[in-house]
């Protein structure tokens, strides 16, 4: 999968500094599942863009892991779309490859993280319960939105559009630091099928990287349950302490519910997971 974020800001370059890392050279860091490289297609002083492609190993999350007899031979463990599709794996990869740019330090430019830059951004590909969750979830932080939509099967077009999406997100002025937070919480949300543990430390995380813009949101009710994989041990609590001193403000959205058994073409991915 791949995800890119540019900038028209001048110099452009100072995206390198922002990122923490060199334009001139390829970088590559060692995540769960596989590798996250990050390069710059572009990078002049109009105009610069970095790149963040993550390469997966479809059989690594699945080799050597226990379970019930015969559950290693199914084969939807080494036949999906994980090492495609924007999820939890791409949120920890920008963690982890951008996690300095994300709490918003500079060590060379300090003031330069507080800066509002146009900023673009581009992920392919997304999967969503829906074309208008995209934007549902970013418009209202104030970015313009557009899709372009997958044919399930380009050899049997009256099947229709898949679940799949290219996203492009493009905001006037908004903090790097801004922009990296909300994919962090928003694609593993659209995804909605997490490759690690839910607790507790996912709440206080959700928490932390939402502080500031999830409160109100429209669909933070949304956002909280798919985050956390609605377990309601977590789920409820969470949404109290978001809600602290919007008591009054209801909760406007529902998630989807699960496809009718059967529904949908062959192949196709239900709206929740």
């Amino acid at each position: 999968m791949l995800l890119t974020i540019s900038t028209t800001h001048q110099p452009a370059t100072d995206l390198g500094y922002l990122l923490h890392k060199n334009p001139a050279r390829l970088q590559s860091v060692v995540v769960a599942g596989g590798l996250a490289h990050v390069f710059y297609p572009e990078a002049t002083a109009e105009r610069c863009t970095a790149a963040l492609l993550l390469d997966l190993d479809p059989i690594g999350p699945v080799r050597g892991r226990g379970g019930a007899p015969g559950e290693g031979f199914a084969l939807e463990q080494y036949v999906n779309d994980r090492p495609y599709v924007a999820s939890s794996f791409l949120s920890a990869a920008l963690s982890k490859a951008f996690g300095t740019a994300m709490n918003g330090t500079c060590k060379d430019r300090p003031n330069l993280p507080a800066q509002a830059l146009p900023l673009a951004v581009k992920v392919a590909v997304v999967s969503a319960p829906g074309p208008d969750w995209p934007r549902r979830l970013f418009e209202p932080l104030g970015y313009e939105v557009k899709i372009e939509t997958t044919l399930l099967d380009p050899t049997v077009p009256e099947w229709g559009d898949s679940f799949y999406y290219t996203l492009h997100l493009r905001h006037a002025g908004l903090r790097l630091q801004d922009v990296l937070t909300h994919l962090y919480v928003l694609l593993p949300v659209l995804d909605n099928d997490k490759h690690y543990y839910i607790g507790e430390n996912e709440a206080e995380k959700l928490l932390h990287r939402g502080a500031g813009w999830l409160p109100q949101h429209p669909e933070r009710g949304f956002i909280t349950r798919r985050y956390l994989r609605y377990l309601a041990a977590y789920v409820n609590p969470t949404l109290e302490r978001l809600l602290e001193g919007e008591a009054d403000t209801p909760d406007e959205t529902s998630p989807p519910g699960p496809p009718a058994p059967g529904g949908g073409a062959p192949g196709q991915r239900g709206a929740e997971s």
